[in-house]
């Protein structure tokens, strides 16, 4: 039984931004002193033996990135497996955390390899390197965006077609309303990792679909859901995986200029003689990791937008706004997700409004409609 009371959702949602920040600067600053320190006599020790700089470049990664992984393995753990038990909120055993962080590994090499080589080999090529590897990076989270759904997420989940008439009818007469076409609307098996609820929009073109969570089905009502599925149908009305996406490549452009820059003009303060030196290379993903942090509150402001634009579009499709409360205190007391927060905090770390914020909306919404 999840204790969902407000002291314990709060002292969960206090637990988890804190370890969050202390992971991110940790991670940073590991990441920054093996830059400046390990890289070199790293790369020393491996050189002699690879002649081949493309098999150098994989494995001196593999080394440099797998000795980041072990330092940081209890953080992670604790953080992901330890507070979610301590709160009583997840179903995994230990043999089930380690099979989904293998995955969740294998799917990151699959993708980084042939990311990073493609990177070293434009690094090499020419000095606007960033450029041509950022139209790369586009074209790559297309066609993931396009692939994840069947490719990627059901290695994670079994994806079945929602089997209730009645939630079908009402969900599918809402599409029809709105012209919208899917593959299907599916319902995944969340409650194996985990007692929390969600639901999303996912895929591009033919791969388009709406996911709802087996926990989601279970412990929510057909308004309820239906005020759900108006959200996601508010992403697909205001086009926000394709600007999402479209921000992120110009996010990927404005990081990879800024920080090919300082990484051009601090090389040879720092005893490298060119830009593909592949000792130099971690130094620039420190400063691609670092300001990606100061962009995360601009990005993480305008996903709040788009998740607002949602909320409103929801409101007025299904003109329910007590179904749109009780589906937020629901998810809420499921999450365990503080309803209030500091404004600082939401602003830096938050992509969606607090849960107050959008109860609010909703009762404003109810006050405004006779």
């Amino acid at each position: 039984m999840i204790d969902n009371s407000d002291s314990q959702s709060a002292l969960y949602t206090k637990t988890k931004i804190k370890l969050s920040v202390i992971h991110m600067v940790v991670e940073l600053t590991l990441l920054g002193v093996g830059a400046f320190t390990i890289s070199k006599p790293l790369y020393q020790l491996l050189s002699p033996y690879i002649k081949n700089e493309y098999m150098l470049l994989i494995v001196f990664f593999t080394a440099f990135g797998g000795l980041l992984s072990i330092i940081l393995f209890p953080l992670e753990f604790y953080q992901s497996y330890i507070v979610e038990h301590k709160f009583g909120l997840s179903n995994q055993t230990v043999l089930d955390w380690c099979i989904e962080e293998c995955k969740s590994l294998l799917v990151s090499i699959v993708i980084g390899l042939p990311l990073m080589l493609l990177f070293y080999y434009f690094i090499k090529l020419t000095a606007l390197w960033w450029l041509y590897f950022a139209f790369v990076v586009f074209v790559f989270a297309i066609i993931l965006a396009k692939i994840a759904p069947v490719l990627i997420f059901p290695l994670f989940y079994k994806f079945t077609p929602i089997d209730n008439d009645e939630l079908k009818s009402v969900l599918t007469e809402l599409m029809n309303k709105h012209n919208l076409t899917v593959t299907g609307i599916f319902s995944f098996n969340m409650s194996k990792d985990t007692k929390k609820a969600n639901a999303a929009f996912t895929g591009l073109g033919k791969t388009r679909r709406i996911i709802l969570s087996d926990t989601l089905l279970q412990e929510f009502t057909v308004n309820e859901i239906k005020t759900v599925f108006a959200h996601e149908l508010g992403h697909y009305v205001h086009n926000h995986i394709t600007k999402n996406i479209m921000l992120g490549g110009i996010a990927i452009v404005v990081s990879f200029y800024v920080c090919s820059y300082i990484y051009e003009i601090t090389l040879l303060g720092i005893g490298f003689s060119n830009r593909f030196d592949i000792a130099a290379l971690p130094i620039l993903i420190f400063y691609l990791s670092l300001f990606s942090l100061l962009l995360m509150p601009l990005l993480n402001t305008l996903s709040r937008y788009f998740e607002r634009q949602a909320d409103v579009y929801a409101l007025k499709v299904t003109n329910d706004p007590e179904s749109f409360v009780s589906t937020m205190e629901k998810l809420a007391a499921m999450n365990l997700s503080q309803k209030e927060q500091h404004p600082l905090i939401e602003f830096f770390l938050y992509s969606h409004p607090t849960i107050a914020k959008r109860i609010e909306l909703a009762k404003n919404y109810r006050v405004a409609t006779p």
